[in-house]
């Protein structure tokens, strides 16, 4: 389970009862991280019903350009625990669902629906890289700990019989898990800073945002800032670090979308 210390928990009691400590506060070590997204996986695999996982022995194309993508960014040099986190990328297979998200420790899933809603794979590049930084930056462990507190910890800890449930409720928090402000910022200007090291247009995510707009859909990423706002920032942040913003073909994402089923 868990390493975390009945020392630390202690000290964390301390901290929530006695100054709050911030929103930034995190009491998840790396390798919590880790273990919580082996945890998360495992359970995600055992619900087919509600994550009907594409099976990569069926579909290898499509899982390949998917790891295209997802190496390419880890291959940026900017990163942070792109050689200690284990990355496993996998496709839920709903065409009904905008979303993708990272679980704590690297497990990135991405659905269907988003990819085939994006015309390019520099959008779909854009919206990895966000997701990419939240594990990166630790913001999911950050935001369940300050979801689920102290108390939730101590039981994953010491197993006391409720562990499995609260990794099943974790799990469904993790796809619909709502950020803070400065968690998106963050995860934005994150996906721009990976995105200026490869071959993709640095400002991919703004074209996923902007297609929300044209389109009426609701947005999976957090409404704060707005949609307009982030766009503008994206595309200032690509600018001032003098990035590309050129996009690839649409027939050769149309490639990649034709592998799905």
């Amino acid at each position: 389970m868990f390493l975390l210390s009945m020392v630390r928990l202690s000290g964390l009691y301390s901290c929530i009862v006695m100054v709050g400590c911030g929103d930034g506060i995190n009491v998840f070590t790396i390798s919590d991280d880790i273990e919580l997204g082996i945890q998360v996986r495992d359970e995600i695999a055992a619900n087919p019903q509600d994550y009907p996982i594409l099976d990569e022995a069926l579909y290898p194309d499509a899982y390949l350009s998917l790891y295209d993508v997802r190496d390419a960014i880890l291959g940026s040099g900017q990163v942070e625990y792109a050689d200690r986190f284990d990355w496993e990328t996998y496709i839920i297979d709903d065409d009904e669902t905008l979303n993708a998200f990272c679980a704590p420790g690297g497990y990135i899933y991405v659905y269907s629906g988003l990819m085939r809603f994006l015309e390019y794979e520099d959008e779909l590049a854009g919206v990895m890289g966000h997701e990419i930084a939240h594990a990166a930056n630790r913001h999911s462990t950050q935001q369940l700990t300050k979801m689920y507190g102290i108390a939730v910890l101590i039981d994953l800890v010491l197993d006391d019989g409720t562990a499995a449930s609260t990794i099943a409720e974790i799990a469904g928090a993790l796809v619909n898990l709502s950020f803070s402000r400065s968690d998106e910022t963050e995860s934005d200007a994150s996906s721009v800073r990976y995105l200026c090291e490869t071959h993709y247009a640095a400002d991919g995510a703004a074209g996923f945002f902007e297609k929300l707009e044209n389109n009426g859909f609701p947005e999976f990423l957090s409404t704060h800032p707005s949609s307009d706002t982030r766009i503008h920032d994206i595309r200032s942040t690509a600018a001032a670090q003098g990035c590309s913003v050129e996009y690839g073909s649409k027939e050769g994402y149309q490639m990649f979308l034709d592998s799905l089923p």
